[in-house]
């Protein structure tokens, strides 16, 4: 297995040989750590990458090689026996069989019911339309079906819940990805005013021509190098429903990272909120208070929002309605904040454009940014940088 972990790191592109993996075998025969999946992840990582820029190559590694290890970290996540945590079936449901399923009704039941079910519930369930388990259409549980649940380990399947009971890993968007970012660049240059500032380094070839031909001897000039003066924020949703458009989202963070030297980015989860992060495998260590945000970087700053919208309503609406975390305030109050200090501003959808109207969320969001929501698309980036620019 040790072998096929090691070529599996080779074809991910991860420089590791042969004198590692020797030294991998040597730590494990000294018995350095426990024999427990969770420390076997952190030795080989440290004996493996040299790079942290690796980190995201080497965890989806391990994730196949190593899939289905556990350890007792995983098994305290939450008092619910693990193997209701197993989907066993996804029940088709016919459109009249949906529409007859009704949600609780408001943020507070559904809360309230769930507390009532861990109350009552002693055993595993699966199929049914009422106790925590899988498949069915009960509003507690995993691969199932219902208009508004909270989703309790499993993966998610219609992007409905509205509490998650799994901690998730995120990763890292990279700027350094170049594949299919040309075509964005240049949609992208639309949003430029260039300028002339700070110290002259840069050889004034006209000026130098000029002066010499009127002083008689080589008059040298210098000048700033022109610049992009355009300043912009970027926030990017990560994780949950936006994996299937991490591609997506690279591409465009390349190429914003290539055009504006003036950028500064920042990431999210369905909903900006009290804090904002830069490193998700640090996301709720090393978090940057919004209102931090809000105060260092002028109103003169372009403001570009990523992300699909798809999330539950009371994530805008309802204090407490993140699904990661209690946020004392809604994230429509967070978002409200930031398009009225940076007036231009926009929400870029990877999301289709058909798909819009049939998200409630997404309206909302919509609302808040004044229609100034335009698709991931070359033309949807055209249209956006165009709002931008009329935008002073």
């Amino acid at each position: 297995m040790f072998l096929r972990f090691l070529d599996a790191l080779r074809a991910a592109g991860i420089p590791a040989g042969l004198k590692e993996h020797l030294l991998l075998l040597e730590a494990l025969d000294a018995e350095v750590i426990e024999r427990t999946p969770e420390q076997f992840y952190y030795l080989s990582r440290a004996v493996y990458v040299k790079d942290e820029g690796m980190l995201d190559r080497f965890d989806q590694v391990f994730g196949q090689v190593f899939r289905g290890l556990t350890g007792p970290a995983a098994e305290q996540r939450a008092d619910i026996p693990a193997d209701w945590l197993k989907a066993v079936m996804e029940k088709f449901l016919t459109p009249e069989e949906r529409a007859a399923i009704k949600s609780l009704g408001s943020w507070d039941a559904i809360m309230e019911a769930l507390r009532e079910r861990l109350a009552e519930q002693h055993g595993r369930h699966e199929g049914g339309n009422k106790w925590i388990g899988t498949g069915g259409t009960s509003p507690f549980g995993n691969g199932g079906y219902n208009p508004e649940g909270v989703r309790i380990g499993g993966e998610g399947q219609h992007g409905r819940a509205i509490k998650v009971w799994d901690q998730r890993a995120f990763r890292n968007l990279d700027n350094g990805r170049e594949l299919g970012t040309r075509n964005i660049k240049v949609a992208l240059r639309r949003l430029r005013r260039f300028a002339r500032e700070g110290a002259a380094s840069e050889l004034d070839i006209d000026g130098t021509i000029d002066g010499t031909a009127r002083q008689g001897w080589l008059d040298v000039r210098m000048r700033p190098e022109r610049r992009n003066a355009v300043k912009l924020l970027l926030f990017l949703d990560v994780g949950g429903s936006m994996d299937p458009f991490v591609t997506l989202c690279e591409e465009i963070f390349s190429a914003a990272t290539a055009e504006f030297k003036n950028l500064e980015f920042f990431y999210f989860h369905n909903c900006p909120y009290e804090g904002v992060w830069k490193d998700n495998r640090r996301r709720f260590q090393e978090r940057t208070s919004t209102w931090d945000v809000l105060h260092r970087y002028g109103h003169d700053y372009k403001c570009v929002f990523v992300g699909d919208a798809s999330m539950s309503p009371y994530e805008i609406s309802q204090a407490g309605g993140s699904v990661e975390h209690h946020n004392d305030e809604a994230g429509a109050v967070w978002l409200h904040r930031l398009t009225t200090t940076y007036p231009a501003s926009i929400w870029l959808n990877p999301l289709p454009r058909e798909h819009w109207d049939y998200g409630q969320s997404i309206a909302m969001i919509r609302r808040i940014m004044n229609d100034r929501m335009f698709p991931l698309t070359l033309e949807g980036l055209d249209a956006g940088m165009r709002e931008l620019t009329r935008k002073r």
